[in-house]
C-alpha cells in the first residue's frame, strides 16, 4: 500500500494554495474521484488514500481565503465522503487503531480548522464497540478536565465530539448522559448526543424535552427541530411532527425548496394546507409563496398571493409567458400583477425592458384568456395615470404601446 503513487499526494503539500479558493476547491474533487475510482477494486488501498488526504488538507489549505465558505463546504463534503471508505474496508484492528491514530494527530494538526467535523464520525471510524470504548477512555479524561467548575479557560478540547461519539458507538449510554451534565454550557453541538442516547434507549418524550432544553441565543434552531421531528416521525406521530417541526425543521434555500421538502416529507397533508401554513407563518410576505403555490398547480392561490403582498415582478412575467397557452387566466392576472408592483414601485433595479416583457406577456396571455383587450388596456392605463413611484418609467415605455 504504501508503494502506491496518489496523484492528489504532490498537490497537497503545505501552503501549496494561495488565497483564492477556487483551484484548492477544484483539487479536492479530483482527490475524491481518484480515491473513489481506486475504492471500486482495492477498497482498503481507497481507506489509506483517504487518510492520506485528511492528513494533508488542513496543511495545505492554511493560506487560502475561505471567507465565501466553498472550501469549507468542499472539505465537510469531502468528509463525508472518505468516512465511509475507511470505514467499509475490512482490516484488522491493529491496523485501524494505527489508522485512527494517524486521524487523531491530523485533528490535532488541524489549525484552522478545516477538518474538525471528522469528530463527529469517530464512533463510525472505529467500526467495533470494543475500539470505540478504547477511545472513549482516552478522550474521557480530558473532556472531564476541562468541564470540570474549576477548569481555567473556555473548556475547548479538539476531542470533545470524538469523544462523545466514542461513546455513543461503544454503547455506553449512562456514561456519555452524566458526562454531558457536567458540561459547562448547554451548546446544542455536544447536547445532541444525548438526544441520539434517549432515543435509542427508547425514551423518546424525554429526548424530546432534553432537545428543547438545549435552546439558547446561538443555537441553531433549525437543527434542534430536525431531531425533534424525525424523533416523532419515527414513532409514527407524524401529524404532531408536522404540527410542531414541519416548518422549522425543513427551512431550504427558497421558499419553494421549503415547500418541496415538506411535501414530500409529510405526503398525507395536502399541499394547499401545507402552503397556507407557510404563508401563515410570515405574515406580510404572502407574495414570496407564490412560485410554491404555481409549482403545486395551485393557480388561484398563486395569484391570491401574488396580488396580496409585493412579488418580484420578473417572477410574475415568467409565469405569465410559460403558461400563457396552458393557463391562460392565471397568465393574464400574473402578467398584470407583474405590472401592478412596478407601477408601485417594486422590483429590484426594474428596466425598460422588464416593463416590456410584463405588457408582453399579457398581450400574449389576452386571445386565451377570453377578455377583452380593451378592457385589459383600461387596467394598464389606470395603474399608469395614478401617482405612484414605478409609473414614470411605466408611462414613458407603455404611452405608444396603449395608444395603438
Amino acid at each position: 500500500m504504501s508503494a502506491h503513487k496518489w496523484q492528489f499526494a504532490s498537490r497537497f503539500r503545505r501552503h501549496a494554495f494561495g488565497w483564492r479558493s477556487d483551484t484548492p476547491v477544484q483539487r479536492i474533487k479530483e482527490a475524491i474521484t481518484e480515491i473513489k475510482q481506486v475504492a471500486r477494486k482495492e477498497p482498503v488501498l481507497a481507506a489509506e488514500g483517504a487518510i492520506t488526504l485528511l492528513e494533508k488538507l488542513s496543511p495545505a489549505l492554511e493560506q487560502v481565503d475561505s471567507s465565501s465558505g466553498a472550501l469549507g463546504s468542499a472539505v465537510n463534503k469531502a468528509i463525508d465522503t472518505l468516512v465511509p471508505i475507511i470505514v467499509k474496508a475490512d482490516v484488522e484492528p491493529k491496523l485501524r487503531q494505527r489508522w485512527l491514530e494517524r486521524l487523531w494527530q491530523a485533528l490535532q494538526d488541524d489549525e484552522m480548522p478545516y477538518i474538525e467535523l471528522l469528530g463527529d464520525y469517530w464512533g463510525e471510524l472505529c467500526v467495533t464497540p470494543e475500539l470505540a470504548s478504547h477511545w472513549a477512555d482516552e478522550f474521557l479524561p480530558v473532556v472531564e478536565s476541562v468541564w470540570s467548575p474549576n477548569a481555567s479557560g473556555h473548556g475547548f478540547f479538539k476531542g470533545t465530539s470524538a469523544c462523545l461519539a466514542s461513546l455513543y458507538a461503544a454503547g455506553r449510554h449512562q456514561e456519555l448522559l452524566a458526562l454531558l451534565d457536567k458540561a459547562r454550557f448547554k451548546w446544542w453541538h455536544d447536547r445532541r448526543w444525548g438526544v441520539k442516547v434517549l432515543a435509542a434507549m427508547g425514551r423518546k418524550a424525554e429526548a424530546i424535552r432534553y432537545a428543547e432544553e438545549s435552546r439558547g441565543l446561538n443555537d441553531p434552531g433549525w437543527q434542534i427541530a430536525q431531531a425533534c421531528e424525525e424523533i416523532l416521525l419515527s414513532s409514527g406521530l407524524h401529524d404532531e411532527a408536522y404540527r410542531r417541526y414541519a416548518i422549522e425543521a425543513n427551512q431550504g434555500t427558497t421558499n419553494l425548496a421549503t415547500f418541496r421538502a415538506i411535501a414530500k416529507k409529510y405526503p398525507h397533508k395536502q399541499p394547499e394546507e401545507i402552503l397556507r401554513d407557510l404563508v401563515a407563518s410570515t405574515p406580510g410576505a404572502e407574495g414570496k409563496w407564490f412560485a410554491a403555490a404555481k409549482d403545486a398547480g395551485l393557480f388561484d392561490v398563486a395569484i391570491e398571493l401574488g396580488t396580496r403582498s409585493p412579488t418580484d415582478p420578473r417572477m410574475l412575467t415568467r409565469a405569465a409567458r410559460d403558461y400563457a397557452e396552458k393557463q391562460p387566466a392565471f397568465a393574464l392576472a400574473a402578467g398584470l400583477a407583474a405590472l401592478r408592483w412596478i407601477s408601485l414601485g417594486h422590483g429590484y433595479e426594474i428596466t425598460g425592458a422588464d416593463v416590456l416583457d410584463a405588457y408582453s406577456a399579457v398581450t400574449q396571455a389576452v386571445p386565451n384568456a377570453g377578455v377583452p383587450a380593451q378592457l385589459v388596456n383600461e387596467q394598464i392605463r389606470d395603474m399608469i395615470t395614478s401617482t405612484q413611484p414605478g409609473n414614470s418609467l411605466m408611462k414613458t415605455i407603455l404611452t405608444r404601446h396603449l395608444s395603438n
